[in-house]
């Protein structure tokens, strides 16, 4: 079982930068690829960013590609998504995720953490 607590959400005016950081326990969560989604207002969870166990790789989705790093420290149990030249269109709660299926789901969910980027 691997429990995730989001933290570093906020509200930040357009073209601001935020950091969202994922606290994991649990005995192998260093061992799943995690990852961050996101769910707006009326719309359906989608994909944000990917990280392999190593931290070696990492992928994102288009829309947010060039603007949002993820990355991981396994010996702190924590995952991060820094993400700057923040959109209004990017306003959605962000969901940590551990054991990702691809990027259509997980198997671990956090609670999620509020991002509103203001106009």
């Amino acid at each position: 079982q691997v429990q995730l607590v989001e933290s570093g959400g906020g509200l930040v005016q357009a073209g601001g930068s935020l950091r969202l950081s994922c606290a994991a326990s649990g005995r192998t969560s260093s061992r799943y690829a995690m990852g961050w989604f996101r769910q707006a207002p009326g719309k359906e969870r989608e994909f944000v960013a990917g990280i392999n166990w190593s931290g070696g790789i990492t992928y994102y989705a288009d829309s947010v590609k060039g603007r949002f790093t993820i990355s991981r420290d396994n010996a702190k149990n924590t995952l991060y998504l820094q993400m700057n030249s923040l959109k209004p269109e990017d306003t959605a709660v962000y969901y940590c995720a551990a054991d990702l299926l691809s990027t259509t789901g997980a198997n671990y969910w956090g609670q999620g953490t509020q991002v509103t980027v203001s106009s």
